[in-house]
């Protein structure tokens, strides 16, 4: 079993001022909560989840050429009941990744974007009717469309874009805030506000709007809304916040140690995230609604209502295994095997994310691995086939290794 302390003080740093002691013992009284024994062990796994079973396939997942790491946790009603690390952060050096190691959260990013903007439009501090021009961002769409599409459609993802668009602009090193305003030229999938089209370069016009309405840098308003209150001390933004970590996982295509790079930390928004596991853990069972003090449900529910249908989400068998697929502000909604899960999922270069619930039952999964082999993201299916007693679930039997 291992003992972690759930307190982090490195936050207070957002605060304008030195708090005096009063301040102090506020922040402290708000913030601390006891210690977690977290279960790690078999002896520790509780439910009706096959977490032996799991165990086995996820240690096998792990030693596939394909990968390198990979960190796991578990949610079962409402409780988290499983997390566990298998292989390296670092083919190079082989260390194993351990319950601290920082990983990339990818799009997932895209959660904490939509819940502050939820969280902000609540407090009256922004209006997601509002048109992104009049928030005089970067952002410029074609033929002014900037000037209709509203923030809520930003962060539903209708823009009308061409899906990603420069986004390989962004990865040759171009100002995120040049490409927004060269997005007028770009062309377009459908009128902007009439389909869901993935975007980050435009979706990061999130970062301006949010941190008008909140009057400081949009790590700092994370941070104090969200990740302090929360106790998520190893979550962070940017990409000293993941290299500066004691235990960070290196990024890795197949057996080859990639160059890290800070592209996509460009636009936080949509992929600046980075934690542990038990971290990550936190922020889905808080936006489960495990913490109403941090995140009403009246939130939760602005955020995660679906606003646009979008396609199947996925590739492959996955595919094919879900329907009815929506986004919210910044959050994806779908139906699999008869039940409505929420979450999303993200790729960035050398690292992949999946945070995956199903709000009915309260069974989640947060998934973090430093590679780029997509497998992976059919881990949440195989826990909600095995506490649904399915017997004939089949995602986490791979074939050949290559």
């Amino acid at each position: 079993m291992i003992v972690v302390s759930v307190l982090g003080l490195t936050g207070l740093y957002a605060m304008r001022s030195a708090p005096d002691d009063n301040q102090v013992a506020a922040i402290l009284g708000k913030f601390t909560k006891p210690q977690t024994n977290l279960p790690d062990q078999p002896d520790e796994w509780r439910g009706r989840i096959d977490y032996p079973q799991l165990d086995q396939q996820f240690a096998a997942m792990a030693q596939r050429p394909e990968m390198a790491g990979l960190a796991i946790a578990i949610v079962e009603d409402g409780e988290l009941r499983f997390v566990r690390t298998y292989g390296v952060i670092d083919r190079d050096t082989n260390v194993p990744v351990t319950l601290r190691t920082v990983f990339r959260w990818a799009s997932v990013s895209k959660t904490v974007a939509g819940t502050l903007a939820a969280t902000l439009a609540n407090e009256g501090l922004v209006d997601l009717d509002r048109p992104v021009a009049r928030y005089h961002t970067t952002l410029r769409l074609p033929d002014g469309a900037e000037s209709r599409v509203s923030f809520q459609q930003l962060l539903s993802q209708q823009t009308g874009l061409t899906k990603n668009a420069y986004d390989e602009r962004l990865e040759d090193g171009k100002d995120p805030a040049v490409l927004r305003a060269s997005l007028a030229n770009a062309p377009l999938q459908c009128q902007p506000g009439s389909c869901h089209t993935y975007q980050n370069v435009a979706f990061d016009a999130a970062t301006e709007i949010l941190e008008q309405a909140a009057q400081r840098p949009y790590p700092e308003a994370v941070s104090e809304r969200f990740f302090l209150p929360l106790g998520m001390n190893s979550a962070n933004f940017g990409m000293l916040g993941l290299t500066n970590a004691k235990d960070w996982a290196r990024p890795h295509n197949g057996r080859m140690v990639r160059t890290v790079k800070d592209t996509y930390w460009r636009v936080p928004a949509a992929a600046g995230v980075e934690s542990n596991i038990v971290d990550f853990a936190r922020w889905m069972q808080a936006t489960m609604g495990d913490r109403p003090d941090v995140l009403p449900e009246s939130t939760l529910r602005m955020a995660q209502s679906p606003r646009v249908n979008t396609a199947p989400i996925y590739g492959g068998e996955l595919r094919q295994a879900n329907s009815e697929a929506h986004y919210g502000l910044g959050w994806r909604s779908f139906k699999y095997d008869g039940h409505i899960l929420l979450g999303h999922s993200g790729a960035v270069d050398g690292y992949r994310a999946t945070m995956i619930f199903d709000p009915a039952t309260r069974v989640g999964v947060v998934a973090m691995w430093n590679s780029n082999w997509g497998t992976p993201f059919r881990i949440p299916f195989a826990v909600f086939d095995s506490y649904h007693q399915r017997t004939d679930s089949r995602w986490l039997e791979l074939g050949p290794q290559n």
